[in-house]
């Protein structure tokens, strides 16, 4: 069996990526991941190093690498855990919380930690039991809070950006299943950079083309502790179904995530898809009247509707 040997220097390779045609030892391929963000941070003009950046971190793999990669790029970045009190036989959320908590201590780095019970009476998962958003999954109810508690706290502390660290993997499978059923509002609104409009935040994901084995290549070879147990409820969702599908046609086809997403890009940029250019949020919002975050409602925006309904 042949030796993979790192392309920089001809020593032992860690990695190799068949759709990069490349194999790097363990220090080549820290420094390249890093390299390869900053410039993914260039190209889309996602921030500078003045802007304040706000991390969402779930203590998972992705969100602790790229909190580390920031981190010594030297950008004014800090995080923010939600608990969601999601409970499991290992304490999902604590757990996830404990692993956030200890990779912040151990680089002397500010982690905001908003839990959801205390802030609003009930757990995710309850709230989504006595709302209408939980027949079965929480997963309606978990998006909802996390999308409002993130833009909330971001605005209310003063950052100008909002990062979260969605991977190759992760915009492929939004990117099929909006396809798929042609949802043309999600597809507009898909691009790795989001900008600040009607009360949100900036939002970027400097992870957007990384596929997840990269990103987890980095977090193993840095020695960074993760919560490896997933969401108890993300079993069977859509959005796994699709990971399936397209990892089989990778393997056949290597490249063909990474060229998928670039492409619609590409052609989302010239113009190809129409009314689909641009990713401007609704001019039409205006802010909740009880939490003061943007929303289309007439009355109060649909998180709070939520936990009044569940109060």
């Amino acid at each position: 069996m042949t030796t993979m040997l790192c392309h920089r220097c001809k020593e032992r390779a860690a990695i190799r990526m068949r759709q990069h045609r490349l194999s790097l030892c363990k220090d080549h391929y820290l420094e390249w991941f890093v390299e390869q963000t900053e410039r993914a941070i260039k190209k889309y003009h996602m921030f500078t190093h003045d802007d304040k950046i706000l991390v969402a971190v779930s203590g998972g793999k992705d969100s602790l690498a790229l909190w580390d990669v920031l981190w010594k790029l030297e950008y004014q970045v800090d995080g923010l855990y939600i608990n969601l009190g999601i409970d499991s036989e290992e304490d999902y959320s604590d757990e996830s919380e404990r692993y956030s908590r200890e990779f912040a201590e151990e680089r002397g780095l500010q982690l905001h930690i908003i839990n959801v019970e205390s802030a609003y009476g009930r757990t995710v998962p309850q709230i989504a039991r006595k709302s209408r958003r939980g027949k079965t999954k929480p997963c309606s109810a978990c998006g909802m809070v996390k999308r409002h508690e993130m833009n909330r706290i971001a605005r209310e502390l003063g950052y100008s950006v909002l990062a979260t660290a969605h991977n190759l993997d992760d915009e492929v499978a939004i990117l099929f299943g909006n396809i798929m059923t042609w949802q043309t509002d999600l597809l507009k609104r898909q691009s790795p950079v989001l900008e600040a409009a009607d009360g949100f935040l900036r939002k970027v994901k400097p992870f957007c083309r990384f596929y997840e084995r990269e990103t987890a290549a980095y977090t193993l070879l840095s020695n960074i502790p993760y919560i490896e147990e997933e969401c108890p409820f993300a079993e069977g969702s859509k959005q796994l179904y699709y990971k399936e599908m397209i990892n089989k046609m990778e393997e056949d086809q290597p490249g063909i995530k990474l060229a998928f997403y670039v492409g619609f890009l590409n052609t989302k940029e010239s113009g190809g898809f129409g009314d689909l250019n641009g990713a401007e949020r609704n001019n039409e919002l205006k802010p909740c009247p009880k939490c003061g975050q943007p929303t289309t409602n007439t009355g109060e925006c649909a998180f709070c509707k939520m936990v009044n309904n569940v109060e």
